[in-house]
């Protein structure tokens, strides 16, 4: 089991804003353009895919994203970073309850941080990741989100038929990608249910201002998808080993 003490764990979240086991706000630069007066972003960082021997990025594969993960941008790189994450996606996978108690406490002193820094609450499960938390119930509540509503909660997702439209503290944006014809899939069920979509691109030199029909957006300038209107493609450029990704997951 994961314990405070144990630096390993711990290294990610060293002289960030919130600390946490599992989430942490100040956790990139992204997120911390979008701190201010108003929220607060704690992300929950894992490795991705199968790296730690379970699957928690579902379509991952075929997204084309498995090369081109952002879990190598920034500290990413680093090891120790690594390992940290490492761990906790081995105690999700061997003790699920255990897990999803610390989680509890987690988010229930972020809340009380927020509260004296007098901001909302913003958390993204999935830094790197893909887990369905909808489907994960937590004593008699249905999940996580329907726990703690005071929390506004985001991710994205590559899996576009998740059942989340009925959680209305609950933002979703769908990951595009051209990588596999299978992934194709995904990409008509998100428009057909008017999901916003991220769109990663080589660099912004060659960022349109439509895509497919669609007024495209910025989203390097925060995280704050939730804040995004409907009905747009949210760029994004390439970071990490992105830059160098060829199956069809970063546009050019």
């Amino acid at each position: 089991m994961l314990t405070s003490d144990n630096p390993t764990l711990n290294m990610e979240t060293k002289h960030m804003a919130f600390r946490g086991k599992l989430i942490a706000s100040g956790a990139d630069a992204k997120t911390i353009k979008g701190n201010g007066d108003k929220y607060e972003t704690a992300i929950m960082y894992m490795m991705p895919w199968k790296s730690a021997g379970i699957n928690v990025c579902a379509n991952a594969e075929i997204a084309g994203c498995i090369d081109g993960c952002l879990f190598t941008a920034g500290r990413g790189a680093f090891s120790n970073v690594q390992q940290s994450r490492a761990k906790k996606t081995a105690w999700f996978a061997a003790d699920r309850d255990g897990f999803m108690a610390q989680l509890v406490v987690d988010v229930t002193k972020f809340i009380k941080y927020c509260g004296k820094q007098g901001v909302t609450p913003v958390i993204r499960l999935n830094g790197t990741s893909d887990i369905r938390w909808e489907r994960i119930p937590i004593g008699s509540y249905a999940c996580i989100f329907d726990m703690f509503p005071q929390v506004q909660w985001y991710d994205y997702t590559k899996i576009a038929n998740r059942k989340t439209d009925h959680i209305k503290n609950y933002h979703l944006t769908f990951s595009y990608s051209t990588a596999n014809p299978l992934y194709a899939k995904q990409v008509k069920i998100a428009m057909d249910k008017g999901m916003n979509m991220a769109v990663v691109w080589r660099s912004v030199d060659v960022i349109p201002r439509m895509f497919m029909g669609v007024p495209v957006i910025s989203g390097d300038a925060d995280d704050l998808r939730f804040l995004d209107p409907d009905g747009v493609m949210v760029s994004l450029y390439a970071k990490g080993r992105a830059k160098k990704d060829t199956s069809g997951f970063v546009q050019d």
